[in-house]
């Protein structure tokens, strides 16, 4: 992909979306696994288990984009990705839900929580940035050099954000489908197949996606909300 070219700013977009929408809530993390350490180590806690987690989600998301050139696993990914955009609108969806993190009370064992913690709870995260990058690994760095400062600084604000206007988390839903969907189109058997059909069939197909991704979430929550109704009703 070239230089700052259109189509790079627009995965840079789409890479510092994902990573806003599907990280927000790994702060929690860094703020529950240093809670207990005395104010002088807790900030140096929280800049080194983040410099950590930072540098290992590079290192993964640069392995998975080199892997998404294996013939196949376009296709695989866009899939999974599919299915981590409908999970993220279910009402148990949350990748925090049922997550316990242990407060730790030296500086170096909060480290090694933060970013273990980070890397379990970060794996969509990883595969939804390097489909993102349809794989160009300058936009993985690119991506991360942005997002992780605005991640540190307005995590809360996002997350209570979410909260309040929860018309938000279905933005987010829609970037993951809208990457799924470009995903599957850059396996090259699916090119290969639809030969000069592929650009009047892509972005229809994309937008099928993102529609019966948001469709699934709403239901979904919708039959949530019914059924706590006739829950509170009895």
């Amino acid at each position: 992909m070239e230089f700052f070219s259109p189509e790079f700013w627009y995965s840079l977009v789409i890479i510092v979306g994902i990573d806003l929408f599907l990280a927000g809530d790994n702060a929690i993390v860094i703020a529950m696994a240093a809670r207990r350490l005395p104010a002088r180590q807790r900030s140096r806690a929280i800049l080194y288990g983040t410099a950590g987690a930072v540098a290992l989600r590079a290192l993964c998301t640069l392995i998975v984009v080199y892997l998404l050139m294996v013939p196949g696993l376009h296709l695989a990914g866009g899939l999974v990705l599919i299915w981590i955009a409908c999970r993220l609108l279910r009402p148990d969806g949350g990748k925090g839900n049922g997550k316990k993190i242990r407060a730790q009370t030296s500086i170096w064992a909060a480290v090694r929580t933060i970013i273990v913690a980070d890397a379990l709870m970060g794996l969509d995260n990883v595969l939804a940035v390097a489909g993102a990058a349809q794989s160009d690994p300058l936009l993985v760095i690119f991506g991360l050099l942005i997002s992780v400062p605005l991640l540190m600084g307005g995590s809360a604000i996002i997350l209570a954000l979410i909260n309040r206007f929860h018309w938000i988390i279905f933005l987010g839903a829609a970037i993951l489908a809208l990457t799924a969907g470009r995903m599957l189109f850059a396996e090259p058997a699916v090119s290969d197949l639809l030969g000069d059909l592929e650009n009047w069939i892509e972005w229809p197909v994309v937008t099928l996606i993102i529609a019966a991704v948001l469709y699934s979430g709403w239901r979904s929550q919708k039959k949530a909300a019914q059924a706590q109704g006739r829950n509170q009703a009895v």
